[in-house]
């Protein structure tokens, strides 16, 4: 058997595998149980926008923590590293998360709201937007890493 499958090693393939499948099925047991979208930016956005109107939605905000939590716990039991950030690219990184803020609002959904379940659920709206986002992703990273 090959150590290597398209150049990536398969213990990275297997694991992204496993993260496929794990995101898949929290998407469809928050959709099942719920009936909402895994939308990672109305997530976020309908829980400030609840908590600044005085309520707390206790399900969104507990979502948020998972996302916040869940790669220090994946860490500390199976010492998995967490990359340290540069500090001189996070003026950078603020930057494009401001820009991304932006684009999901303008652009009514985000990559796990278009690309996980509206793809599963055949939407040709979330198609093209998707498609949008990773030929985006991918010319700005050319240009970040080619061109400036």
């Amino acid at each position: 058997m090959p150590d290597t499958v398209l150049g990536f090693p398969i213990s990275l393939l297997v694991n992204a595998a496993i993260g496929g499948l794990l995101i898949g099925a929290a998407a469809i047991f928050l959709l099942g149980m719920l009936g909402r979208i895994t939308g990672i930016s109305g997530i976020t956005w309908q829980a400030l926008r609840a908590l600044s109107s005085g309520t707390f939605d206790h399900w969104r905000w507990a979502f948020i923590g998972g996302l916040v939590l869940g790669p220090v716990i994946v860490h500390q039991f199976l010492n998995y590293s967490i990359p340290s950030p540069n500090p001189s690219g996070l003026t950078l990184a603020a930057i494009a998360g401001l820009l991304t803020g932006f684009g999901t609002k303008l652009g009514s959904g985000c990559t796990s709201g278009h690309g996980i379940c509206g793809i599963g659920r055949l939407s040709p709206r979330s198609l093209a937007a998707t498609l949008c986002f990773m030929l985006t992703a991918i010319a700005t990273t050319t240009i970040m890493r080619h061109v400036l």
